[in-house]
């Protein structure tokens, strides 16, 4: 996943849910931190077995606002504090509630 694309989506996930950008979320989306050229050579394999650090800095539980944490064996993103893990679909991350699935 190239870096605008990333952008792109971020923007759209956090427009359309109504969430103000912080100022260093937006700091991070104006500078740029993933460098495309990564991006593009990196194997579909990769992208799919493991998440982006720095995705993973950016996106919080949309509930609880927490942090998340990566499960690579079920491809998920896991917030203790709403005992949800949100899925990964063809590498973009599911963050609706009614689609993430419920742990103990």
């Amino acid at each position: 996943m190239c870096y605008t694309t990333v952008k792109l989506f971020l923007t759209r996930f956090l427009h359309a849910n109504r969430v103000s950008i912080p100022d260093q979320v937006r700091d991070r989306l104006r500078s740029k931190t993933l460098q495309p050229e990564t991006a593009m050579n990196s194997t579909p394999d990769h992208l799919e077995s493991t998440a982006d650090p720095k995705l993973l800095e950016i996106l919080v539980c949309p509930i609880t606002k927490g942090p998340l944490e990566f499960d690579a064996e079920r491809q998920e993103l896991i917030s203790r504090s709403a005992k949800l893990a949100y899925p990964i679909r063809d590498g973009i991350p599911i963050m609706l509630p009614e689609e993430a699935r419920k742990i103990d």
